[in-house]
């Protein structure tokens, strides 16, 4: 089995900062076949997609109907918490949250690790083209690449 492929936001040929995380660009995404990072803040009581900040609202039948492949990035502690209550056992969702860490671990228990930081057995090299890393070790990429991956 190959590795798993995680589009960055949406992306899969290089940045695209007006339509990351956009609803429709992660849907498209989807259907090339590519897992997707998101990025999730809650504020206001309501999950909301955006990088920098909050900026569009999150549609819940994209979680109903992608949530295997959705790899989401929570943008604030209110946001972990959240999904924490919403899917206590990580039996469905897999999030995460971190600051600048080398790595963190996601709620299916995956070493999601920063650029730079490979190789790392079973992890996911996030970015790994921003250092040249060392992918023989992870389990899948997370990049806005992605497509270049795809060989």
């Amino acid at each position: 089995m190959g590795k798993i492929l995680i589009s960055h936001r949406g992306n899969i040929d290089g940045p695209n900062p007006k339509s990351e995380n956009h609803p429709d660009y992660i849907v498209k995404a989807l259907h090339e076949g590519y897992d997707v990072e998101i990025d999730v803040w809650f504020i206001n009581n309501k999950f909301m997609l955006g990088h920098d900040s909050p900026q569009y609202e999150f549609p819940f039948n994209l979680l109903e109907r992608f949530y295997s492949k959705l790899w989401i990035h929570c943008k604030n502690l209110e946001a972990l918490i959240e999904f924490k209550q919403i899917d206590p056992t990580a039996s469905r969702l897999n999030y995460f949250w971190h600051q600048g860490d080398d790595v963190t671990l996601t709620s299916k228990r995956y070493i999601w690790a920063y650029p730079g930081k490979q190789p790392i057995d079973n992890s996911i090299a996030v970015m790994p083209e921003l250092n040249n890393d060392n992918t023989s070790k992870c389990v899948g990429i997370c990049s806005d690449y992605i497509k270049n991956y795809n060989k």
